[in-house]
């Protein structure tokens, strides 16, 4: 049964979903999953409504409380239309992979219709070489990339002739909530709420005051670091770092690239950082040469990555991540000092004080008019963000998974560069708002320059691909 861990959308949803009264600030995910032959179109309709019957939240639409007294609803959707959110279409010429990716950017681009579940999927079919896609859209409120790699892992199956999964579960029933009803329930979530806070306000007392009496100036030290590192959560950003990427438009670019996984793990290795380093590194100094090119010398940018507070008890799906901004040192040539500075700002970043109180501060901004919030996110350079994928091959009717590319939201920022690695490759997904990027293709140039400076650190490597430039 699709129940949702929670009834409500976690505060730092809420704070997503609310931002998006401004357009520019949508949290829309896209990835487009490339596949060797057209899937069994029986199997595809099967495959999402199994999983909007089990996975949580994929027939669920969102209801809001008056006033936003409570964070908004999670009710099931008593009206819920398969054949709304999976769709079929033929590629239209040159039915090439540009011609998907034009077809995403404006799925990405579309609203969702908040009068039902926040998902789509949509088969593109007739590709000149006999290949499809499949481009699934999900609001970032029901899953993270982790999430999302799990429920993927759900979805498809392990071999091409796999065996039938048998009877659909049973749907949840629907619901139709009165007016009367949702004010109940948002005065009962308050005062849920309040109580709770009580509970940990006199337990957080009580463990503050032991702290106190054995080490009353390590405690005082915490309580300050705590604050000053909230105050960095919510500090004002009034312009952006980069004088090149100033402008923000309504309109989103993707392309994509292709690094392979073994090639930039070993250069990783060779400067002493992680693979996450490397991809950190690649993003930071593509962007330092793209600056070049129009004569403008950058020292720093400013980053929001997306930091995973998952468990091991979280359920499949759902958004378990909070986002950080901070400053990276975009102008460093050396590709190893590059790399071993973003290893340790990203570390710092990481362990944040307030990342554990990300939720309640997400509460306090909510109250905020949207266009406070959004004149802090409209300033930040780029975002990144590195997925852990898989090294299985997937399979969905028959067919074969290829690749599988993210694309993140830009979320007020002039770039997102998205990671995901798929059986042997890091696919980078690259989201580029059209009024900061004018001209995305060099930007991709730069992008493939800086990865290959990077894993000549490892020795002989493939080199970078643009699939969407092959044919």
């Amino acid at each position: 049964m699709t129940d949702r861990p929670e009834n409500h959308m976690r505060d730092t949803d809420a704070f997503a979903w609310y931002m998006e009264r401004d357009p520019l600030l949508r949290s829309t995910v896209v990835s487009v999953a490339l596949l060797d032959r057209e899937p069994d179109l029986d199997v595809l309709e099967d495959r999402a409504d199994r999983a909007s019957r089990t996975v949580p939240g994929l027939r669920h639409k969102v209801v809001e409380a008056p006033y936003r007294l409570a964070p908004p609803r999670w009710v099931v959707d008593p009206d819920f239309d398969l054949s709304w959110h999976l769709r079929q279409v033929a590629a239209p010429p040159p039915n090439d992979l540009a011609t998907v990716l034009d077809l995403a950017r404006h799925v990405g681009m579309a609203a969702f219709d908040p009068a039902r579940p926040l998902w789509e999927w949509t088969l593109v079919d007739g590709l000149a070489d006999g290949s499809a896609a499949l481009v699934l859209k999900l609001h970032h409120s029901l899953t993270d990339g982790i999430g999302g790699m799990q429920l993927a892992a759900s979805l498809f199956d392990l071999e091409r002739d796999a065996p039938d999964r048998g009877p659909l579960p049973d749907a949840p029933e629907g619901e139709r909530p009165s007016a009367t009803g949702i004010l109940l329930d948002a005065i009962g979530y308050q005062a849920g709420r309040a109580a709770g806070v009580g509970r940990q306000m006199l337990g957080g007392a009580a463990g503050a005051a032991r702290s106190a009496v054995r080490d009353p100036v390590g405690t005082v030290r915490s309580a300050m670091r705590t604050a000053a590192s909230v105050g960095r959560f919510v500090a004002p950003i009034n312009e952006t770092r980069s004088p090149v990427m100033t402008e923000r438009r309504l309109g989103w670019h993707y392309d994509v690239l292709d690094v392979p996984l073994d090639d930039l793990r070993r250069a990783a290795k060779a400067a002493g950082g992680t693979l996450n380093d490397a991809f950190l590194g690649g993003v930071t100094g593509g962007l330092r040469r793209f600056h070049e090119r129009y004569g403008a010398v950058i020292d720093e940018l400013r980053v929001t990555m997306p930091i995973s507070v998952r468990t091991e008890d979280d359920p499949a799906g759902g958004n378990r991540i909070t986002l950080i901004r901070f400053g990276v040192p975009s102008g460093i040539v050396d590709p190893t000092e590059r790399m071993l500075r973003l290893h340790d700002l990203a570390a710092d970043a990481q362990a944040e004080p307030a990342i554990p109180h990300s939720n309640a501060i997400a509460a306090a901004l909510n109250v905020l008019p949207p266009q406070v919030v959004g004149g802090m996110l409209k300033h930040v350079d780029f975002l990144a963000s590195n997925v852990p994928g898989l090294a299985t091959p997937l399979y969905i009717g028959g067919a074969k998974l290829t690749a599988f590319y993210p694309f993140g939201p830009t979320i007020g920022a002039a770039v997102n560069v998205t990671l995901l690695s798929y059986c042997g490759t890091c696919s980078m997904g690259v989201t580029t708002d059209t009024g900061a990027v004018e001209d995305p293709d060099a930007l991709l140039d730069c992008l493939g320059e800086s990865f290959a400076e990077i894993m000549d650190l490892g020795g002989d490597h493939a080199g970078v691909r643009f699939p969407s430039r092959s044919g």
